[in-house]
């Protein structure tokens, strides 16, 4: 990548998705202005050549292109329009939203924004955190076409943006169904890779088999094989932002009428496991709640002897 001298952006939330994507603005040749409440997550990236700001306004002050990833809805409505977001910023023309923060928050973000002469990118992403360090995030991407146009070299840089349509809302609708799915994926198969542990079959296995067949996903192929079958359970991603999606996925269902039954019932899953395990375990450890039923335990080959 190229290492020229570039404008200012800037970045707002440096955890482990904000992190690898901030180094690779870095390396692109961008200058960074960045803001996290937590200074210990924006040390290393200073290091790198990142201005730290002391607020979002004061990143909003610094660059006229400012991304965001950040938690959970309300703290991405308190850093775009909160006492000292970014919609008090001097310089700020566009916001690029990489959170997954659901339609409705998408929403009023826009038109918060709107009203001081702010463009939203609304840009959530899907890849992990191996995606944001590779590049090859998968970015979804709902905003006016030249707004979208004009970020769309920044955005190429993290990863592969689809654009899906002009109204922002739009790619948070189609974040939040593609998690659902993904973790559904994942919720049926630990389920069923158990019931075939208690029925005496190897798991590696089990997990050939799929593989080889019609119910092959996501899960089957990458998460179950190199996190659960290993026993690491360090995919990456927490129990609670899972939660969270999905959450947010069912409230936008509930609010256009669409009954979503299965997505209810891995809800309900995903929720006591996250109440057994806490917020910060890994999504990969629904399994481990499963398991807890049922008195076996899923280790393939590559977790070695129990």
């Amino acid at each position: 990548m190229s290492t020229q001298h570039k404008d200012t952006l800037g970045f707002v939330g440096i955890g482990r998705m904000g992190a690898p994507m901030v180094s690779r603005l870095l390396q692109a040749g961008y200058d960074l202005a960045i803001y996290d409440t937590n200074p210990q997550a924006t040390a290393a990236l200073a290091a790198q050549g990142a201005r730290v700001a002391a607020s979002p306004r004061e990143v909003a002050n610094a660059a006229r292109l400012v991304l965001m990833s950040l938690p959970t809805p309300q703290i991405v409505t308190e850093v775009g329009l909160g006492a000292d977001g970014l919609v008090h910023g001097a310089a700020v023309k566009t916001v690029i939203d990489l959170s997954t923060s659901g339609p409705h928050a998408a929403e009023q973000l826009a038109e918060g924004l709107r009203a001081r002469g702010i463009a939203v990118i609304d840009c959530p992403v899907s890849g992990g955190v191996a995606g944001a360090e590779r590049g090859t995030l998968s970015l979804m991407v709902a905003g006016a076409a030249e707004h979208y146009q004009a970020v769309q070299p920044v955005l190429e840089l993290l990863g592969r943006p689809m654009y899906v349509g002009d109204r922002p809302g739009m790619a948070q609708a189609m974040k939040v169904i593609n998690n659902l799915v993904s973790v559904t994926a994942l919720a049926i198969t630990s389920e069923t890779l158990v019931m075939g542990v208690k029925a005496g079959l190897d798991p590696d296995t089990i997990v050939q088999v799929i593989n080889a067949g019609s119910g092959r996903s996501n899960a089957s192929e990458d998460k179950i094989p190199k996190y659960v079958l290993s026993r690491k359970f360090d995919f990456g991603f927490a129990l609670g932002l899972s939660a969270k999606d999905v959450r947010l996925c069912l409230e936008e269902s509930e609010r256009l009428g669409v009954p979503l039954r299965v997505g209810d019932a891995v809800r309900q899953l995903l929720n006591a496991a996250r109440d057994k395990f806490g917020e910060q375990a890994d999504m990969t450890e629904i399994i481990r709640y499963i398991e807890a039923d049922t008195g076996v335990q899923v280790r393939g080959k590559a977790a070695g002897p129990a």
